[in-house]
């Protein structure tokens, strides 16, 4: 609980997880049909909650398919 009054669940305490982005899709499809973009690029890092994403086995190693929305930041790599 805040101060404030506010009650914060652990999972709101919980870090991200951070990890390298290795494919990207087209893109979303709009209602209109029409694609919209994807804003993230293969080869970033990426924060996202540590709940998010479907876990896959591709060839016997584990993936992570997050959609864009459940990307929280992308990260500069230095």
């Amino acid at each position: 609980m805040t101060p404030g009054g506010i009650f914060l669940p652990d999972q709101g305490k919980e870090k991200p997880q951070q990890g390298k982005v290795l494919a990207v899709g087209p893109g979303r499809r709009m209602e209109d049909g029409s694609i919209q973009p994807v804003l993230i690029k293969v080869d970033q890092v990426v924060l996202f909650p540590k709940h998010s994403g479907m876990e896959v086995k591709v060839r016997g190693i584990d993936y992570l398919i997050l959609s864009e929305r459940e990307v929280m930041a992308t990260l500069e790599e230095e």
